[in-house]
This record gives structure tokens, sequence and C-alpha cells, in this order.
């Protein structure tokens, strides 16, 4: 299988941009992407775009990919959109490497984009609904009730504003799979969240860049027991985007080799019929699973690691998932700091989705480019001291009791 090499990032920071439109934010951010790279626009031999909200909010459907692209001359090529909830970016990532693996390009570019802010609220959180089956919706909602029910929310647990309905599937998943089985408190969650707004502090992208206590996490607002505000991803507006080529373009188009990084795996899994406590048939396990197989590597050796934390939940669901720690143990290595900076295993560096942010459509490639800077060195205060082998998971949507879809990426220095 020939070496397939990240030359090119780039990424807008994520908040609130009124003043942009998907299309200036993809702008924003392929530009840059190729800037990175030393890459003229006329080397892209295809493009790969994922997006999920613009048909909802904009009416834009079908083409948005070429809407966004074409106007920045990207002329005649190949151009697919990609739609797969929150991992809709690192689809395209998956698709432009398999793309040069294929033989059929050998530069390809990979991009993300999204504008979820909304005047109307209501709407603005009704764009998540999709991302379950929406045939089967009170089914859904009945089932996430029945899980963790022996954990009784205390009174007050609950907002009474509109949030994401995807926060009750992770306060289930996480009174389920955390707190019933394996003892994992609210405490524990809450230091997920604490470490994660404390690297986000250094990261110039990131949405939100305070620092908070265990205890202030908990005292916040909740959102749905077990739940609270900072543990949560914010509405966020944002691109980033990934040039990518084979080993041999590496060469024929002069691209620095130094700054090069190379995509030891690039797995995509979809969910299963299985039962809730079938964990080791669960997509993100499996696909972390071939991942490791792919790259030829353990999970001992990662050195840094960007996962999914929409919320802290999810943060520690992947861990285990992903087999970075022992089932039931996540929380505690939260808590002792082993997930810090300058802890065994540092996770979300950037400030994860909780506070870097979360514009889902980017939200994987954001993933990548943090990655990618790792491993270059050039984080500044948020660097991980020696990292060579850096892990990405993605998850997306929600089908029975898992993601609808997870991506893990594994990358290594060229």
């Amino acid at each position: 299988m020939e070496d397939i090499y990240i030359v090119g990032v780039g990424m807008t920071p994520f908040g609130r941009h009124a003043d942009k439109s998907v299309k200036q934010l993809t702008a924003w951010a392929v530009e840059d992407a190729l800037k990175d790279a030393g890459c003229d626009r006329q080397w892209v031999q295809a493009a790969f775009f994922g997006n999920c909200t613009q048909g909802h909010f904009d009416g834009q459907h079908m083409i948005r990919g070429q809407v966004a692209l074409l106007p920045l001359g990207f002329d005649g090529i190949p151009i697919f959109n990609l739609e797969g909830a929150c991992a809709s970016s690192s689809h395209a990532f998956n698709l432009a490497v398999t793309q040069l693996r294929a033989g059929a390009a050998d530069v390809v570019l990979a991009v993300g984009a999204e504008k979820m802010f909304y005047s109307d609220k209501a709407k603005m959180f009704s764009a998540f609904e999709s991302a379950w089956d929406i045939e089967t919706f009170e089914e859904n909602k009945q089932h996430l009730a029945q899980m963790g029910k022996a954990i009784v929310p205390p009174p007050g647990s609950q907002s009474e504003k509109p949030y994401s309905p995807f926060m009750d599937v992770y306060a289930a998943l996480g009174r389920g799979g955390l707190m019933e089985r394996y003892g994992i408190t609210q405490r524990q969650l809450a230091a997920v969240a604490s470490k994660n707004h404390g690297h986000s502090v250094h990261n110039e992208r990131a949405q939100y860049r305070n620092a908070m206590t265990i205890d202030e996490i908990l005292a916040a607002p909740p959102i749905t027991y077990p739940i609270t505000l900072p543990m949560c991803s914010p509405i966020s507006d944002g691109a980033a985007a990934v040039i990518v080529c084979t080993g041999a373009a590496l060469k024929k188009y002069g691209f620095e080799r130094k700054r090069a990084v190379r995509v030891l795996a690039s797995v995509v899994r979809s969910a299963s019929a299985r039962a809730a406590d079938a964990f080791d048939q669960g997509c993100t396990h499996l696909a972390g699973k071939a991942a490791f197989e792919q790259a030829g590597i353990a999970p001992n050796e990662v050195d840094v690691a960007e996962i999914h934390d929409a919320t802290a939940i999810g943060e520690l669901l992947s861990m285990e998932s992903l087999g970075l720690c022992e089932a039931g143990a996540s929380g505690e290595l939260a808590e002792r700091g082993e997930t810090t900076l300058g802890g065994r295993l540092p996770i979300n560096p950037s400030g994860g989705l909780e506070s870097k942010g979360h514009p889902i459509g980017a939200t994987g490639i954001g993933q990548i480019f943090e990655l990618v800077e790792q491993l270059r060195g050039d984080c500044g205060k948020r660097q991980v001291e020696g990292a060579r082998i850096a892990l990405q998971g993605n998850g997306g949507g929600l089908w029975r009791v898992e993601e609808s879809t997870e991506h893990v990426g594994i990358f290594g220095l060229a």
C-alpha cells in the first residue's frame, strides 16, 4: 500500500461568524491549506466536501461542494459531497485517502464547513434531529429512557431551555454505560471538561478560552443529568481543510517532507444491531481495532489523541472503546490528570469539541488539523513533547445504541 501524506492544513477559528457564509468559511480554510502546503490549486485533482446543515438552514441541497469550491478555481475536477453527521469531514478525509490509494489521483483536497448559528433557536436545535432515524423517533426516546434507569437524576438537573436532543443521548449512554456499569462519577466527568477548558486557553482557534475548575463545572447550569453546560460542545461555525498526496507526488511537486505527516491508518465503520452490552461489537471499538492493525501499532504507542467529546461522556466512552484504557478506568485516569497535558496520554490538547467548538461538518478535519500541528511541533504552550504517533476518533449520528458511524485515523511523522 503506497504511503499517503498530509502536506497542508487550514482551519478557521471555531465560534460565531455572523459575517461569514459557508462559502467564505470554506475559502478561508482552503486557502490556508494550500498556502501551508505550498500547493498550486491546479495540482489538486479531486475534492471531497463535508457539510450537514446548509440544506436545513439555507435550502442549499445537492451541490454544496460545487457551490463552495468552484468559485475558488477548482474547475472541472470531480467534487464529491459527503454528509455523515458529526463525522462528515472525516468521511471526506477517508475518501480522499481512498482516492489516492486507488491511483485515481495524486493530490486531493478534503474540506468540511458548517454555519450553525441561527436566529431561530428551535430551528437551530432541530437540525440535529435527522442524525437518528426519524421514523423511530418515539422508539428512540423510549429506548434512551431505559438506559441507566437505575440512576435517578436529582431534582433540578434538567434544563428548561432548549438544547440538542443528542445531550439526552449522551446522558443516557453515560448513566447506563459508565455510571451504572462502572461507577464513574459526575465529578470525573467534570474533570474531563475542566481539562479540556484548560487546554483551550492556549489555542487561538478555540471558541472558548477560559479555564474552569471541576467545582465551577459542577455548579454550572444543568443540561440533563449528569451533564452541565460546560461539559457540552457549543453551537459553532467554522471550516477546516487538508491537502493529501501520495509519496510519489511528495517528490513530484516538491512538498516539504519535514512538514509532511504520514497517514498510518484511516478506517470507517458503521453501527450494527448489537445488544447494548456487547461493547466488543461497537463500531468505535471495531474501527479502532482495524486502524491499529492497519497502522501496525498498539494503543499504548499513541502519544496524543483528539477524540469525540461532544460531551465529557463521549470522551470517556471513546477512550474505552478505542482501547486507550481498560474498561471502567477512564474516569479515574481523567481525575488523576493522566489525560492532561504533561500526563501519560494527553487527550484533546486543542480543548476538544467542548471548548474548541463543534461545527459538525468541519469537526473531523478540525481534529486532524490539531494532530498535524502536534506532530510538527507547532502547538506552542499546548504542545505534547516528543509526539510521534497521533490518533483521531470522530463519531456521527446515532443508530440504536451507538454512533451510526465512526472514523479512526492514525498519523505519524514522515
